[in-house]
C-alpha cells in the first residue's frame, strides 16, 4: 500500500466512522444496536444492520417509511438529508461517509490506476439517480405484498455497505444465520467483491455510479452553503487542478459540479491558490487583498 499521507481530511473520515459505528459491544455480541440514538439517521451511508452502528442510514429509514402499510411521506428522514445538502452538499460524501472513506482507503493500494473513458463514465454517472429514483422511491411505493408493505430493495439487493457493516459482523457471531446463507447472500456479497475490487483500481466507484444517497446529496451542490470558488484573476488556466481531480470534473469551468464532492485536493494543487472553500451565504461579498478586487460568491 502506498505510504498514507494522514490529512485533516482522513482524520475527520475516522473520527466519523467510529463515532457513526461506536457501539463496540454489537461487535462482540453480534447484536444490533437499538438504542434511542437509532430513530436519528447518520448523514452518511452507513447501515443501520451493522452491529456497531448507533444511528440509522437515511436511505434506509426512507424506504422503510414509504414502504410502510400506511405509505406515509417522510418528511422527517427527508427533510434531515435535505438539511444536509443545503448545508454541505456533497461534502458529506468527501468526509463524513464511512463507506466512502473505505473506497478512499482501497484505492491507496499500489496498482496501476485506471480512468473510464468518457463515453462510458459520463452515461453510468446518471445511474445513481436511477438508483434513487427507482429502487429507493417507487418501488417501495408501489411493489408490496399481500399487506401492503414493501421491502428495502435498495437495501436489501444491492447496497455493498449493508453487507459488510451489517451481514458479515452478523454471520460471524451468529452460527444459526449462518445456516440460512443462500441467493441473496451469495448475490450481494458478489456486488461487494466487485466494489471492493474496483475500487483498488477506479476511483470511488460506488460514489460515482451507484450511490443513492450521494446522487440526492449532488441536487444541493450548487446552491448549498458549503461552496467551492475559483478566483478568475488568480488562475492562470494551468488546469493542474482538474488533473488533481479524481472525481474528472471540469474545476475550471464548473468547480461546484454535481460530481464534486469537496475533498479539497484541486485546493491543495492548484500552484496559484485560486480555489477557496467554505461555508458562505450567496451573494456575499469577498474582498481579496493581493488584488484589491471584489468578487461574489
Amino acid at each position: 500500500m502506498d505510504k498514507l499521507k494522514i490529512s485533516k481530511r482522513h482524520i475527520i473520515q475516522t473520527i466519523t466512522t467510529i463515532i457513526t459505528n461506536g457501539y463496540i459491544a454489537g461487535f462482540m455480541k453480534g447484536k444490533i444496536f437499538a438504542g434511542n440514538s437509532k430513530f436519528i439517521c447518520v448523514p452518511g451511508l452507513n447501515c443501520y444492520s451493522c452491529p456497531g452502528a448507533i444511528g440509522s442510514c437515511p436511505i434506509g429509514s426512507l424506504q422503510a417509511v414509504l414502504g410502510g402499510r400506511k405509505h406515509n411521506f417522510s418528511f422527517y428522514v427527508l427533510g434531515f438529508i435535505m438539511l444536509f445538502g443545503v448545508l454541505l452538499g456533497r461534502f458529506v460524501c468527501g468526509f463524513l461517509c464511512p463507506f466512502g472513506f473505505l473506497q478512499d482507503l482501497l484505492h491507496k493500494i499500489k496498482s496501476p490506476k485506471t480512468k473510464v473513458p468518457k463515453k462510458i463514465d459520463k452515461p453510468l454517472r446518471y445511474l445513481k439517480y436511477a438508483m434513487l429514483l427507482i429502487p429507493v422511491i417507487l418501488l417501495p411505493i408501489f411493489l408490496t405484498n399481500q399487506y401492503g408493505m414493501a421491502q428495502p430493495y435498495f437495501c436489501q439487493w444491492i447496497c455493498p455497505a449493508g453487507t459488510l457493516e451489517g451481514g458479515i459482523p452478523l454471520l460471524i457471531k451468529n452460527e444459526p444465520l449462518r445456516e440460512t446463507i443462500g441467493f441473496l447472500f451469495n448475490w450481494k456479497m458478489g456486488i461487494l467483491v466487485l466494489i471492493i475490487v474496483a475500487s483498488i483500481f477506479i476511483y470511488r466507484p460506488f460514489c460515482k455510479y451507484i450511490c443513492p444517497l450521494g446522487a440526492f446529496y449532488s441536487l444541493f451542490n450548487k446552491f448549498s452553503f458549503y461552496q467551492m470558488n475559483v478566483d478568475k484573476l488568480k488562475c492562470n488556466g494551468c488546469k493542474t487542478c482538474e488533473k488533481q481531480c479524481k472525481m474528472n470534473v471540469k474545476i475550471t469551468k464548473d468547480i461546484n459540479s454535481m460530481e464534486c464532492i469537496r475533498c479539497g485536493e484541486c485546493k491543495k494543487a492548484c500552484p496559484k491558490g485560486a480555489i477557496t472553500s467554505g461555508v458562505c451565504l450567496k451573494g456575499t461579498v469577498r474582498v481579496t487583498k493581493e488584488n484589491e478586487h471584489t468578487s461574489y460568491q
